[in-house]
């Protein structure tokens, strides 16, 4: 099963990008699935339904969020009658809709689970060292011959303990959120695929996807501003991924950097 998973989609500029370069993204690896971090799609807070719909039209078939997850109401009135769209799993459970799923493709049954790390995070997740392995379990319990984690946090310490945490119990662990492509890719000791970080879809010309006048601007006065988003050029940021289906571990993973240099 060949899978792509792109990263945190920043603004106009990252889905625009997005939308024009995937075909030919997909059709180059052949890809049978490909797995999107939407949560900074909305004006880079959050997703809305709306653009949802505009990812799945665009060739993505699963969407994962992070810390932006709740930022939108109109995505969390939305989020129950969205299954492919995909909170934190470890959210504190009662919340509207779900933290992994499972997809038919063309080479198999592919299970995704969205998890978010708690150092240096906002809110009050619980523990992913203890959710995430039954989870996979029960992801593997209902047919996933592959499994995919997103691992949503800022310290690289909890994505790399997360790695080392699943390694033979899912196909891979790739971490978001800090929208810059980390040089980590391996194969851990028991097959599980490992990235720190995918990195961005967004502007490549300003500060993690927004204007970069604006940010030095926030970062010298240290006044509140927008940090509107930033322009083109922009880059695709993730991982290509080919899992062997029939024992679940991970033959290769190769990151993926696309220049869009027009919308």
């Amino acid at each position: 099963m060949i899978v792509i998973f792109l990263g945190d989609v920043v603004g106009e500029t990252g889905r625009k990008a997005l939308y024009k370069e995937l075909p030919a993204i997909r059709s180059e690896y052949g890809a049978d699935a490909v797995v999107v971090n939407g949560e900074n799609a909305a004006a880079g807070r959050g997703i809305i339904p709306r653009l949802a719909q505009e990812f799945f039209a665009a060739g993505v078939d699963i969407i994962t969020l992070g810390d932006h997850a709740w930022d939108q109401n109109e995505m969390i009135e939305a989020l129950d009658t969205h299954p492919r769209v995909l909170r934190p799993h470890n959210h504190q459970s009662g919340l509207p809709g779900v933290g992994s799923c499972i997809i038919d493709t063309p080479a198999g049954k592919l299970g995704v689970l969205c998890l978010i790390g708690r150092t240096f995070m906002p809110g009050k997740a619980e523990n992913p060292f203890l959710h995430a392995p039954a989870e996979a379990a029960r992801l593997r319990e209902a047919g996933a011959n592959a499994i995919l984690v997103d691992m949503h946090a800022e310290a690289t310490s909890e994505k790399i303990s997360m790695g080392y945490h699943l390694d033979g119990q899912v196909s891979a662990v790739i971490g978001t959120h800090t929208h810059v492509q980390t040089a980590d890719e391996q194969i851990l000791p028991g097959g599980t695929a490992y990235l720190t970080d995918a990195g961005m879809c967004g502007s490549s010309c300003g500060v993690i996807g927004r204007d970069k006048e604006a940010v030095l601007k926030a970062q010298i006065t240290t006044l509140p501003c927008k940090l509107p988003i930033g322009g083109f050029p922009a880059t695709i940021s993730g991982v290509v991924l080919d899992i062997d289906t029939e024992i679940g571990i991970t033959r290769s993973i190769k990151r993926l950097n696309i220049p869009c240099n027009e919308p």
